[in-house]
């Protein structure tokens, strides 16, 4: 990503037309280069409008820009933001003129980058950035917002002053081996050392609610050939998104499909039909049946309510049918006269739909949004953590149990000393306080160009 000390320039918002277009450059070279658009440099914060001539003196647009002045700007440094038409030609052409001024083009992510690196913000709120920008649900973007306020910070700074409190209790012993200290006393670091695991414990619970956030709850549609199963995705989803046939068995494929339900995000997965005595191909789509069950969050299982009798579970598929986990959605019942509980299930709920009619799905929504909420957690407290914090927590806690048998052991407090360096080691990779160059270039080359 070249010199810390450039001047970059990237277009903010995504490519297309559009009523607005928006430009931002960051860097030491920013006031000149915006005294040079504008002829002088506006006061920090107050949008200045103007006509945006290039360097040839020709007119490119009438924008407004506004100045921050570092260190009270998004990124630490001086910066500025250009608002055009959205035309992308407009766009262009003034980029091609601030780059024609000095400035160089903005890698991904590098505009959060460099506020990472002037103190703005900490890594874990800068993962945050993009967090905000992909949430596809109230929940996600109530975490996301949580995360960019400094939420995960502000959980890991007690973690880490007890972690340092009982590294400098063991320290004490090595760095001063002759001064007239008491006795070791390891009871008050075991205490530190219990208090931090049980805090790491906490968070790396929140791991799958994080997944769930951003990638949605894992919802499987399972049930007999011809029960309705693809229909009621159609219904739920609002268009035909799956074949519906009369002829059993027509979808031997899983097929997946987000969707927005109450304030949470659904990944409703429509599977193959259960078929106890199924043909070879049916077989292949039963087996995937199978592995997308073996990930669900949730299951809906759709069931004839026209039949006599509802059809018997695969025992695999039965054991993981838990009331507050699954629903038995009894299909068509626009042929069904009087409605009495199915005997298939007795403890798991059941809602009755006609995915021919619509009849019902109100119902079905609500019953989805109900067992969702028993995944989310209080949306005041919606502290997640995503798979590389998952996985530097896991370490630290490795760290720890090491330590701990150290300890207990009475080995030498030099081995204890370095496992709990090594767990702050862990724990500064969350929040970006240890040095990793590395890590940081392919964390931010994730972000999109102008963020």
């Amino acid at each position: 990503m070249s010199r810390p000390d450039d001047t970059i320039a990237a277009l903010a918002t995504p490519a297309g037309t559009a009523a607005l277009a928006i430009l931002r450059i960051t860097g030491s070279d920013t006031k000149a280069v915006v005294a040079a658009v504008a002829g002088v440099v506006p006061p920090a914060r107050q949008a200045r409008h103007l006509d945006y001539r290039g360097k040839d003196g020709a007119l490119l647009d009438d924008v407004l820009l506004t100045f921050f002045e570092g260190p009270h700007s998004y990124t630490g440094e001086d910066a500025a933001e250009i608002s055009c038409h959205g035309n992308p030609f407009i766009a262009q052409k003034i980029l091609e003129d601030l780059l024609s001024r000095g400035c160089r083009p903005a890698g991904p992510g590098e505009f959060t980058q460099r506020a990472f690196l002037n103190g703005r913000i900490d890594l874990s709120q800068a993962e945050a950035v993009m967090d905000v920008i992909h949430a596809r649900s109230e929940r996600a973007l109530a975490a996301a917002h949580q995360q960019l306020r400094g939420g995960l910070g502000r959980k890991m700074n007690p973690l880490v002053d007890d972690l340092l409190a009982a590294l400098a209790r063991i320290e004490v012993y090595i760095d001063f081996p002759d001064e007239d200290l008491p006795a070791e006393d390891t009871t008050l670091v075991l205490d530190h050392i219990s208090r931090i695991a049980l805090s790491i414990n906490e968070l790396l619970a929140t791991s799958h609610y994080g997944s769930i956030l951003r990638d949605g709850i894992r919802t499987v549609i399972l049930g007999a050939p011809n029960a309705g199963k693809s229909s009621l995705l159609n219904r739920l989803v609002g268009s035909d998104r799956a074949l519906v046939s009369a002829e059993p068995g027509t979808t031997r494929d899983f097929i997946e499909e987000r969707l927005l339900v109450g304030p949470h995000l659904v990944r409703l997965v429509d599977t193959a039909g259960l078929n106890p005595s199924p043909a070879p191909l049916e077989k292949l789509g039963i087996d995937k049946t199978l592995e997308r069950a073996a990930e669900a969050d949730l299951f809906l299982l759709v069931v004839d309510a026209s039949l006599p009798s509802p059809p018997v579970l695969m025992p695999e598929l039965r054991s993981k049918f838990r009331p507050e986990s699954a629903l038995v959605v009894l299909n068509k019942s626009d042929l069904v006269g009087e409605r009495t509980r199915r005997p298939a299930l007795p403890d798991i709920s059941q809602v009755w739909v006609s995915a021919l009619t619509g009849v019902g799905i109100e119902e079905l929504r609500s019953a989805i949004v109900g067992m969702a909420d028993a995944f989310a957690r209080d949306p005041t407290d919606l502290v997640t953590i995503n798979g590389r914090h998952a996985h530097a927590l896991g370490q630290a806690r490795e760290l720890l149990s090491a330590a701990e048998a150290k300890l207990t052991r009475e080995e030498p407090v030099e081995l204890v000393a370095s496992d709990l360096r090594g767990v702050l080691e862990a724990l500064g990779q969350i929040t970006g306080r240890i040095d990793g160059e590395r890590m940081l270039d392919q964390l931010f080359a994730t972000f999109c160009i102008g963020k």
